[in-house]
Order: C-alpha cells, then sequence, then structure tokens
C-alpha cells in the first residue's frame, strides 16, 4: 500500500489529499486508499450542503490525529470531492503511522 503518495511534507506541516463521499450511512475516517488518484478515502456521514460535510471532514481529521480543528485548512478542493488539506505543526512520521494503523485495520 503507497497510501503515502497522498501526503506531501511541507514546512508548515503536512498536506493531505483527500477523496470524500459525503451522505454516507456511517462516518469512516479513513476508509480506505485510492491507488489510481492517490487520495485516502474518506466516507462522511453529513451531505454536502452549507458546508456540513467539510465541518465534519476537519472535526474527524483533528480527532484522528490528534489536532486542533483550527490546525486544519482546505488548500484547495473546498467545493470539489477531491480536497487537500494542511495539517498544521504535524509531523510527517505521525501522520505516516496513524494511517499506517488505520488503514490496515480496515483492510483486515
Amino acid at each position: 500500500m503507497s497510501f503515502e503518495d497522498a501526503l506531501k511534507e511541507v514546512d508548515s506541516g503536512v498536506i493531505i489529499d483527500i477523496e470524500v463521499t459525503p451522505g454516507s450511512k456511517v462516518l469512516c475516517v479513513p476508509s480506505g486508499y485510492n491507488l489510481w488518484r492517490k487520495r485516502i478515502e474518506v466516507r462522511l456521514s453529513q451531505n454536502a450542503q452549507k458546508g456540513k460535510a467539510n465541518e465534519q471532514l476537519i472535526s474527524a481529521l483533528a480527532d484522528l490525529f490528534g489536532l486542533r480543528s483550527s490546525e486544519i485548512s482546505f488548500v484547495n478542493g473546498m467545493h470539489n470531492s477531491k480536497k487537500s488539506l494542511l495539517l498544521q505543526n504535524a509531523e510527517y512520521s505521525h501522520i505516516i503511522a496513524i494511517l499506517n494503523d488505520n488503514l490496515l485495520d480496515d483492510a483486515v
């Protein structure tokens, strides 16, 4: 699994590329890795209306990575299913370890 292709280390933290499916029955972060698009897949229970799905995404990522919601911001794709977010002050190795544990748990 080469999910590391969805991550980029920058001076201010880590940029993560995500593909969101809003309106799912359950919240699942992460739900998998899209090898072709090189994006972490996420299923959100909120619909993409009035920013509710984006709010749920930021909250779920903050919980997953142990960050504050204010430390997560959109780089691009705020109104698209393909999004890139900046995880400010996050360590690349920490993000890799968390995703590795969660993506492997989902694959078993």
